[in-house]
């Protein structure tokens, strides 16, 4: 601070009421405003960006009192917005067994067994995150490539054990779990789901979608437990968005319960990170709760709630997306619609009428355009019906004659990119190859036919890092070095976009947020590697050296 005073006294400096509180300079700003793509730094007033210019004209706006951080020619972007993830869910993680390095089902048998060895009778041991078709090698026995629960079983015998799937629509559990579940070789798949059966009728261990309620309500705790358990999920959730760059949060479904709890901590100021969350409930609560939810920048601006999310499908590893043709490696199965249209479509009613966003998750090629259809059913009643801004989550795999729907109609591509790098091992099994090409992870088509497409990563199913997501927007490159259609690749400067204002512009936010403009929210990262200017291999060094929200340097690096 000595050195900033007397800086300002040998220039001459006169205080004024009109000094920034946080002044950030020497910097390569890309700023995602047209009007002024760059700039070298940014003056911050309160909450709100005051300037934004040369080195020079924002030094005339430092004060005695102003902190300024010195960006050492490092890359300047707005805050990142996650467009689409769980946010307790991302909490949640980092309380449970991590099962996404696993490399082999017997891998987790010896990770769940050393947990049983710190368990009591009957404690439940959680975990999550993996992902049969990322093996090195198929688990023996198995059926259709899933594990069956009898070795998992000899080493917990005493304790239930659930393992959620990478994708989050799919569990395993043990043979203690599937007791307290009153899970049989007669228990029938509910609707939108299925249980995976031996070829004998006994239970793998495997539930699919739906059929997850039949072994997950047995995990019982105290509310008092609960609550606990999820302030440090919001917590950690917190804590690992500013260490991504992460600023603003979109969270893809949660029950009022959570929301409930939102809305105390954003009283109470104590919300970091701001969020926009979608109500995943029952149409029966929606119908009763909705009105009285409706909340819009609680806690200055850190949480808005006005959308809510439903989910049509399934995912494509655990052959849940629903299909307009079967799947080329199972060909008995077009996948699972998880919610039939009449419910989603209640949902959409009841938004439409208390002012709420609709937001379906839809994976597979019918399961969009049967959210495209019912969407055009609303939406074209409307005159205004475009500015509504009604989502399809993921449109991961979009039939060609339903691609320039999305624009037509107004509709948001909220999707994921690390998702396409992630999952493209074991796509074209799912799809075949023509399918994969002109229908999978399509947003280089979507965004020339004139759809805004978001980015993100729908933690904890992917890593929270946009940096991942970025890269793979850019070079659709797998860890083996191969592309994935690189003909869809989106420019880094779509990307930037995608992450950022077009995220922003999902969430009706595009006047506070996704550009560094006078008057928005001062939500801004400092780059540690130049993603947008280095070279392909390098960007996914970049991490941030500032995550700053609201004008407060809430991390830095270590």
């Amino acid at each position: 601070m000595r050195s900033i005073l007397l800086l300002l006294l040998t220039s001459g400096f006169v205080a004024s009421a009109q000094h920034a509180d946080l002044v950030l300079h020497n910097g390569r700003v890309v700023t995602v405003d047209e009007a002024r793509p760059e700039a070298e730094a940014v003056a911050v007033k309160g909450d709100r960006i005051l300037a934004v210019g040369t080195n020079a004209d924002i030094r005339k706006l430092i004060g005695i009192d102003t902190e300024v951080v010195d960006a050492k020619g490092r890359l300047v972007t707005p805050g990142f917005i996650e467009g689409h993830a769980h946010f307790v869910g991302l909490g949640q993680s980092k309380m449970i067994l991590d099962l996404t390095k696993a490399r082999k089902w017997d891998d987790i048998v010896q990770q769940v067994a050393a947990a049983a060895r710190d368990k009591s009778p009957g404690e439940w041991i959680i975990g999550r995150g993996w992902h049969q078709a990322k093996w090195d090698e198929e688990p023996a026995p198995n059926v259709h490539g899933y594990p069956v629960h009898t070795s998992l079983s000899a080493v917990t015998p005493d304790n239930p054990v659930l393992l959620t799937h990478a994708s989050g629509h799919m569990c395993f559990a043990n043979a203690k779990a599937m007791e307290l579940g009153n899970v049989t070789k007669d228990s029938a798949d509910p609707t939108g789901g299925e249980i995976l059966h031996t070829r004998d009728g006994q239970p793998t261990g495997v539930f699919r979608e739906t059929a997850q309620g039949l072994v997950r309500g047995n995990n019982l705790i105290s509310p008092a437990q609960a609550e606990r358990d999820l302030q440090r999920a919001i917590q950690l959730a917190t804590e690992e968005c500013l260490q991504n760059g992460i600023t603003s949060f979109q969270d893809a479904g949660s029950s009022f319960g959570t929301v409930e709890a939102f809305r105390k901590l954003a009283a109470a100021g104590e919300l970091r990170v701001r969020l926009y969350v979608m109500i995943r409930d029952s149409n029966a609560r929606m119908a009763r709760l909705l009105p009285q939810y409706k909340i819009i920048d609680a806690g200055k601006k850190h949480l808005t709630v006005r959308a809510v999310k439903r989910s049509i499908d399934g995912a494509l590893g655990p052959h849940g997306a629903w299909l307009l043709e079967p799947y080329d490696d199972m060909p008995n199965s077009a996948g699972l619609n998880t919610a039939s249209v009449e419910s989603v479509r209640r949902t959409a009613s009841l938004a439409n009428q208390h002012g709420f966003q609709v937001c379906v998750h839809a994976i597979g090629d019918r399961a969009n355009r049967e959210t495209l259809d019912m969407f055009e059913s609303f939406l074209s009643k409307r005159e205004d019906g475009r500015t509504l801004r009604w989502r399809v989550e993921h449109a991961q795999h979009v039939h060609p004659d339903d691609i320039p729907r999305f624009a037509k109609l107004g509709v948001i591509a909220s999707m994921q990119a690390v998702h396409c790098t992630s999952d493209a091992i074991f796509v074209p099994d799912r799809l075949g190859e023509s399918r994969s090409q002109f229908g999978a992870y399509v947003w280089r088509t979507l965004l020339d036919s004139g759809a805004v497409v978001t980015n993100g990563t729908d933690a904890p199913v992917e890593d929270v890092n946009p940096i991942d997501s970025f890269y793979a927007s850019v070079t659709r490159r797998l860890k083996d070095g191969t592309q994935f259609f690189p003909e869809e690749c989106m420019t880094r400067e779509e990307a930037l976009k995608s992450y950022t204002l077009s995220c922003a512009y999902a969430a009706f936010e595009e006047g506070d947020k996704g550009s560094l403009e006078k008057g928005k929210l001062a939500d801004i990262v400092v780059w540690s590697t130049d993603f947008m200017k280095c070279d392909e291999e390098n960007i996914r060094q970049a991490q941030p050296v500032h995550t700053i929200v609201g004008g407060r340097v809430l991390y830095s690096v270590k």
